[in-house]
């Protein structure tokens, strides 16, 4: 028995040897999102294509990513929900015991990191509240393969046009990829500015999606 407790314990360090790569780590975030060739998520990532072919090889034999074929293409995305919960433990834990982690959260989120925030419990108790506006501040692409149910899409580049228009009357909850994406502290700064109580999902969308809550998906074929 001793033997096979060793080769369990094999097998859960075959998933540690899968995050031990910042950019494996940053690709299940992209991928968590939406699904991806590889040209463009090594755009996203910073990587040539061979080196992100690289990377998406050890992730797809290690389980945490799967892949299909629509026409010449080969689409990746994220194996399950259980993946994305294990990248929010990872991050809790990094938050919890290294320092550093709390200190470049501070200077992306302007001191604001804890600040007209909303968790995901909180927004679905109020979730039937007619005077809430959900904002989904990721690309279109994103928010079409899933997004909360009743959200509304504002893209990074819109933010300072399509803020205009926005209801004076409601409370905005603005959420993006997840708690290191800017997307979402840049929308509800912008809306502050504007006069318009807003506040700031302290989970992205995989995480919502993850824990069960109401969402749209697109039906992928």
């Amino acid at each position: 028995m001793s033997l096979i407790k060793k080769q369990l314990f094999e097998q859960l360090a075959i998933i540690a040897h899968s995050l031990g790569s910042p950019q494996r780590v940053e690709m299940l975030d992209y991928l968590a999102q939406a699904e991806c060739g590889v040209d463009e998520l090594s755009k996203l990532v910073g990587l040539t294509v061979a080196n992100t072919s690289r990377h998406l090889l050890i992730l797809k034999n290690n389980g945490l990513v799967v892949v299909r074929k629509a026409g010449k293409q080969r689409l990746y995305k994220i194996a399950g929900d259980d993946v994305v919960l294990l990248i929010a433990s990872l991050r809790i834990t990094a938050q919890t015991h290294l320092a550093e982690v709390d200190r470049l959260l501070t200077k992306i989120s302007s001191n604001t990191l804890h600040e007209n925030t909303i968790s995901s419990e909180q927004l679905a108790d109020k979730f039937n509240d007619q005077d809430l506006l959900i904002l989904d501040v990721r690309p279109n692409k994103e928010f079409l393969q899933g997004h909360i149910r009743g959200a509304v899409n504002i893209q990074p580049q819109e933010i300072p046009e399509k803020i205009k228009h926005l209801p004076a009357n409601k409370t905005v909850v603005a959420y993006c990829r997840g708690p290191y994406c800017l997307y979402s502290y840049q929308m509800v700064n912008s809306l502050r500015d504007n006069g318009i109580q807003a506040l700031r999902l302290e989970q992205g969308f995989p995480e919502w999606k993850a824990a069960g809550l109401p969402c749209e998906l697109q039906e992928i074929l």
